[in-house]
């Protein structure tokens, strides 16, 4: 069965679209009639270049780019916007976590590489893409958070206070843009099956799983289902909300 075309007509972007949950993202809206800019590090193609891709039964754009690169940013979102005009949508997926340590273990040059990714990568699209929302007088921006975010997990601490930053940041552009009719959310996935997770260390990952009341990980179309909601005209009266996807695992 097709899909109903909500996004038809729509340009949308989403950030670490190569894989995990952005790249459940890319398909969920470009299967149902989105235009798709899947931007990721991971992709061959010079920076800023976009690589029509198809198969499986979507196609969608990708786009190279180092989201904590503010120079990239700015060339990438300017040559989907020449592509294809302004977008709708931003789904901010990219991110990293690493290696578990207590604070006090933790260099600053890791410290500042969560922060890099996580963090600045979000406020850099968010920068770049806002205007074009504001002047189109209607957006939908999601930014992927995480449950550490919300709890803080221990020997996540470089993680956990980035997402908790995100969180922070959606929170005020829900604010600032909620006039404009540009609407910001987050979600706050616990454990997915996602390559990222992958490189968790497995008592830590089974640990984690054992706190979900459902028993389970995330599967990444779980996911795409709610971020697909929250970038659609479906959702008209939450902004600056962030929503769990926890398996129950809710902290507050």
């Amino acid at each position: 069965m097709t899909p109903e075309q909500i996004f038809s007509g729509q340009t949308a972007i989403v950030t670490g679209g190569a894989s995990g949950i952005g790249a459940a993202t890319v398909e969920h809206i470009a299967r149902r009639g989105g235009r798709v800019f899947s931007v990721d590090l991971s992709y061959d193609s010079p920076a800023g270049e976009v690589v029509p891709v198809s198969g499986n039964g979507f196609g969608y754009e990708a786009v190279r780019c180092d989201v904590s690169n503010e120079d990239e940013v700015e060339r990438t979102v300017s040559s989907i916007v020449d592509a294809a005009g302004s977008p709708s949508i931003l789904v901010n997926s990219a991110g990293t976590t690493g290696p578990q340590a207590p604070l006090w273990e933790t260099s600053y040059d890791y410290w500042k590489m969560i922060y890099r990714i996580n963090v600045d990568g979000t406020f850099l699209m968010c920068r770049a893409v806002i205007p074009h929302l504001t002047s189109n007088g209607y957006g939908r921006i999601v930014n992927i958070a995480s449950m550490a975010g919300k709890e803080g997990n221990a020997g996540s601490s470089a993680y956990s206070s980035a997402k908790a930053a995100v969180i922070g940041m959606t929170k005020c552009l829900g604010k600032e843009l909620a006039r404009t009719g540009v609407l910001v959310n987050a979600v706050a996935p616990t454990v997915f099956t996602t390559p990222l997770n992958k490189k968790v260390n497995p008592d830590y990952h089974e640990f984690l799983i054992s706190r979900i009341p459902l028993g389970r990980p995330g599967e990444v179309h779980e996911a795409a289902e709610m971020i697909g909601f929250l970038v659609s005209s479906r959702c008209s009266f939450s902004t600056g909300a962030v929503f769990d996807l926890s398996g129950g695992r809710a902290v507050y």
